[in-house]
């Protein structure tokens, strides 16, 4: 896709967007087939799937066998580049040395940002998500409720995919008739703890993910989502078009060359630059938003990391959407006469309240799907089946130690084994030869793995602030992160490794995972690359940072469009959230430009 750089920007676009993932891809596709020109600034290189996927490498055949490496965390076929926990030249530092209260910061420095990478759960929040302090009297209610993101939820899922089913459980909301496309069917370890978790009261359902498992119907959907625009009609049927179907064969975090998932550089981006509405800059590290003397916005100073060079773009709106951590060290660095401690800064609570996904894992191994016959098990690069949480009246009844909940996320599977020993070392110790092969053919698809992924209740140890030392390779002060889970969480691992250890005992298995005390076992804050919060939204301009349209109550011409605005982070995954978020925004942005607003 084209991509220009910082010479051949405009003298003044109507929208200026920091960052290229879920928020700032959706932004633009929004923005800009309604007609509004628009530049894309992002902190890493132009990426293109369609050309560097490494999907159809098999693993055995990657460097390492596609063992994990600084530069490659995740391993050497995921799809992110020049990013992970480490960035060089773009440190982070710590207020604890103890790592219990250290937090891991992911920033992913490439077109597209957290959406070539992520797991493509698809999760809407639920009405009990939008106003949690109502429900148990802590946290913070959202500004909006459920009914204000139905339909954006309903218009993110038609436009980017999404497989799934709707079951009607509480707090985990269906969509309309039609809208999601066929869940594919469940693997043979799926079914096996679906039968079993049963018995314990607990429910396995299909997950929603953003795959295609058929073509989008590209003769229907356009004309529902832009009723009465022919143009925009046009230019997404023919993206629509340009996507494959699974073919059930590689990891999704591979990326996708066929755009069958969801990658903001494959769905959001290519309609966008059909317009002729956006300019991409890429390599554009940006360090402050920059004030007019009317106390608006009026663009965005950046770093050309080709160059070094301080560069400028001028706009009438600015859009932050470069996640949660970033954006907060962008407000905070844009310091003026005006706003002495960071724009859109009044209230102070800018860096504060940030919250991430609990995770705890437990493995174990069933003997049951010992031997099974080779089969393909690949499916969908990710879960085909999840566990909603369920017990959401026990803990409205004040029944249980934590207040919110998580969904279970699970493996076992006879996917390709990856290249390495598909056999633990202590259940093939003394084996070798014919014995050996035959040891791994019984145990291969015999181990299962089960995940939380909670909601954590925000708490004031949890926050961000500039390094009063500390600045990267262009002279920007950078983030020191301040970290505590609370007992809500602690409490939580407690009743996820009971439970999971149930599961594997009820389907006849063996719990493999060392038990560990809760602060021990959970994961650490920031690895399940679910930062959100950082600038809350409100209704009161004194104790939140923006308005329910993810506008800051300072500056009225800036938005922030990732997750620095959530109030609370459900148990569900943050990211169709995000998207809903940045195209109710965009639909206010629109129709404040139409008022002379902006």
């Amino acid at each position: 896709m084209p991509v220009i750089t910082s010479s051949k920007t405009q003298p003044e676009y109507d929208v200026a967007i920091v960052g290229s993932g879920a928020g700032g891809g959706q932004m633009a596709y929004t923005l800009t087939l309604a007609g509004l020109k628009v530049v894309m600034l992002e902190a890493g290189r132009d990426y293109d799937p369609v050309m560097e996927t490494a999907m159809f490498q098999r693993p055995e055949h990657s460097p390492l066998l596609g063992t994990g490496t600084p530069d490659k965390p995740g391993n050497f076929s995921d799809a992110t580049i020049d990013g992970g926990w480490t960035v060089p030249g773009e440190p982070y530092t710590q207020a604890s040395e103890k790592e219990a209260e250290q937090f891991w910061w992911w920033r992913p420095r490439m077109m597209g940002g957290r959406t070539n990478h992520w797991g493509r759960m698809s999760l809407r929040n639920g009405t009990h998500d939008f106003k949690p302090r109502s429900r148990d009297g802590l946290g913070f209610d959202w500004p909006i409720g459920y009914e204000d993101v139905e339909p954006y939820y309903t218009k993110v899922e038609m436009l980017i995919g999404v497989y799934g089913t709707n079951e009607g459980m509480e707090n985990t909301p269906n969509s309309p008739p039609g809208v999601l496309l066929p869940a594919p069917k469940a693997r043979a370890a799926e079914l096996y703890m679906q039968k079993h978790a049963k018995t314990l009261g607990i429910p396995v359902i299909p997950i929603h993910r953003a795959v295609l498992t058929k073509p989008l119907d590209a003769d229907t959907i356009p004309a529902k989502l832009h009723p009465g625009d022919a143009r925009a009609q046009k230019i997404v049927a023919d993206s629509m078009r340009a996507r494959a179907a699974c073919f059930w064969a590689t990891d999704c975090h591979r990326g996708c060359n066929i755009k069958a998932n969801y990658q903001s550089t494959t769905v959001h981006l290519p309609p966008a630059h059909a317009t002729g509405n956006l300019d991409v800059v890429a390599n554009a590290h940006a360090r402050e938003i920059i004030i007019g003397a009317n106390g608006k916005a009026t663009g965005v100073l950046y770093i050309d990391k080709k160059t070094g060079r301080e560069e400028r773009v001028k706009a009438k709106a600015v859009v932050l959407a470069a996640s949660s951590g970033e954006t907060v060290r962008i407000l905070l660095n844009s310091k003026s006469s005006a706003f002495p401690s960071g724009i859109a800064n009044r209230s102070g609570l800018v860096g504060k309240y940030i919250m991430d996904t609990v995770g705890v894992s437990v493995s174990g191994q069933v003997p049951a799907l010992e031997n099974l016959p080779p089969h393909n098990e690949d499916g969908a690069g990710g879960p085909h089946s999840y566990i909603p949480w369920w017990l959401y009246q026990e803990q409205h009844a004040g029944k249980m130690n934590f207040a919110r909940g998580y969904h279970v996320e699970f493996g076992g599977t006879r996917g390709m084994p990856g290249g390495r020993n598909p056999l633990p070392d202590d259940l093939g110790r003394g084996a070798y030869g014919t014995k050996f092969k035959e040891e791994a053919r019984r145990y291969f698809g015999s181990m299962v793995g089960y995940t939380c992924r909670g909601e954590m209740v925000p708490n004031e140890n949890c926050f961000a602030e500039l390094d009063p030392q500390v600045k990267d390779k262009w002279g920007i002060p950078v983030l020191r992160w301040h970290w505590k889970w609370s007992d809500q969480e602690l409490n939580m691992v407690a009743h996820a490794q009971k439970t999971f250890a149930s599961i594997i005992e009820a389907m006849g298995g063996n719990v493999r995972s060392k038990p560990e005390a809760p602060i021990d076992a959970i994961d650490p804050g920031g690895k399940i690359i679910h930062e959100v919060g950082g600038a809350l939204m409100g209704v009161d301009a004194e104790k939140s940072v923006c308005n329910g349209f993810n506008q800051t109550w300072d500056v009225k011409n800036l938005f922030l469009s990732d997750a620095a605005p959530f109030p609370s982070n459900a148990d569900k995954n943050p990211t169709l959230t995000i998207m809903a978020l940045a195209w109710r925004t965009g639909d206010y942005i629109i129709e404040q430009a139409k008022k002379g607003n902006l």
